[in-house]
């Protein structure tokens, strides 16, 4: 069991520190103390310390935002503030957030527990608070002009209701969405249940989906894009900086994902089978899951996977659209498979010594190229294996099952270690070399050209 205080102590090592730095200490004396992260590691999960027990959720890349008991009731204090996000190693984005970081921290509660969130405004306008699927009086539901004024920028708003029912949740504002939640504003919240042994998991993980259009060389999101982002993101982080999920061999494994993107996003696991067990109404009977290996998540939509983690590896774990496992791409660049482009390369490189010809047999070898990009400005595949190159970006991550993890060690435990005979090899062949045509005839036949939407719009 982790005391506040050593969770204080041992999280301030992370980057976690308490501040209230724009409010006096008279007028922050009745609330909760202000708690920020300011790195995007993975924390380890926080063990309650005080109110009823529970198992506690890990946050991709993320955190739990530590309460405090007073007459009952568990307090928690959101700070709406802007932020800057670490997006992957070489890459940072000036967000909107909670508590330093984008999404803001994990709410754990338990079912029945009365709670009440405070809610600081530190961004240039006003805000609101809406705890995506609970049950509450309506007042506290948090839609600005429906239910509550705006939280003005400076003023702090009390959310209060009980938690009805246990379940995976989110919170994010409800006043100039467009804006607010294209910046990044969200986070998860978890309701135990009662008992802790109802629907007990080894390891639960939780991390929001959401997406960025952030220019080459930009710090900011364009916040009026509908569709056409470049960045998708697993907790507002793109691969290789996505954390691998670590588990130990046999671990019963709980997944839970919110979508709070634009898309919907087919979520797939490799080596193994889940049951969706989780979804936005509450758990899912037995009677009713049925296998899967891909569950589609629409957007507002939160689903529960599980699965038992009895083949040991690394496993990819990914959205299935392939546009969403890169990062920042140029769309409009012409398809050129099949084009050969020696003469050009060499006529461009007279104007542009920098001009490096790619995408002739595909696009695989970009992910070695060192090609210049600016300032702050992922390549669009990047992460190696102990094989090379993985050709991935955006939502991508690994789920790491090894024998002999211990129950609370999340740590990377580096490569697996195949087995003798278990790696697909190369084969010996007497096959006719590959042979391609020097030049195509366009005019002698049917010339066939696919093309993709040129508007993009079809994520």
């Amino acid at each position: 069991m982790v005391s506040r205080r050593d969770f204080l102590k041992g999280a301030s090592l992370a980057g976690v520190a308490a501040t209230a730095a724009t409010v006096s200490k008279v007028a922050m004396a009745a609330l909760p103390e202000i708690i920020s992260v300011s790195d995007a590691d993975t924390q380890a999960p926080h063990m309650p310390d005080t109110g009823r027990p529970y198992n506690p959720v890990v946050t991709l890349n993320g955190w739990t935002l530590p309460w405090r008991m007073r007459n009952g009731v568990k307090e928690f204090h959101l700070v709406a503030e802007p932020v800057v996000r670490e997006l992957a190693p070489g890459m940072k984005a000036h967000l909107w957030g909670y508590n330093g970081q984008s999404p803001g921290p994990t709410i754990e509660v338990v079912e029945g527990d009365r709670v009440r969130i405070y809610v600081t405004n530190r961004l240039p306008e006003h805000t609101s608070m809406h705890w995506h699927g609970q049950r509450l009086p309506n007042g506290m539901d948090g839609v600005t002009g429906l239910t509550q004024p705006g939280i003005k920028p400076g003023k702090t708003f009390a959310y209060e209701f009980v938690a009805q029912r246990a379940g995976t949740f989110m919170y994010h504002p409800h006043a100039d969405e467009m804006t607010q939640m294209a910046m990044g504003m969200m986070g998860f919240w978890v309701t135990h249940p009662k008992n802790p042994a109802t629907m007990a998991v080894d390891r639960d993980f939780v991390f929001l989906i959401n997406a960025y259009d952030i220019d080459p060389g930009a710090y900011t999101p364009r916040i009026n894009t509908m569709l056409n982002f470049n960045l998708w993101t697993f907790n507002s982080r793109v691969f290789p900086g996505i954390s691998p999920m670590v588990v130990n061999q046999g671990d019963r494994v709980r997944i839970r994902v919110g979508n709070l993107s634009m898309t919907n996003h087919p979520i797939h696991i490799h080596g193994h089978e889940f049951m969706v067990t989780g979804t936005d109404g509450g758990w899912v009977p037995p009677s009713a899951r049925w296998p899967e290996v891909t569950t589609d998540i629409a957007v507002g939509q939160m689903r529960a996977l599980e699965f038992k983690a009895d083949a040991p590896g690394d496993w990819a774990f990914h959205c299935h659209k392939s546009h969403h496992t890169m990062n920042a791409m140029g769309h409009d660049v012409p398809t050129m498979l099949g084009v050969e482009q020696r003469d050009l390369k060499q006529q461009l490189q007279g104007l542009l010594p920098d001009y490096m010809a790619m995408g002739q047999h595909g696009m695989a070898d970009m992910a070695e190229m060192q090609m210049p990009l600016p300032d702050n400005t992922l390549p669009m595949m990047s992460g190696q294996g102990q094989f090379g190159g993985v050709e991935m970006g955006g939502m991508f991550t690994t789920v790491k099952i090894r024998k002999g993890i211990a129950k609370h060690d999340y740590r990377d435990p580096g490569h697996y270690q195949h087995p003798a005979g278990t790696v697909a090899w190369e084969v010996e062949n007497d096959l006719p070399p590959v042979e391609r045509p020097a030049d195509t005839d366009a005019h002698g036949g049917v010339e066939v050209q696919v093309r993709k939407p040129g508007d993009h719009m079809q994520h």
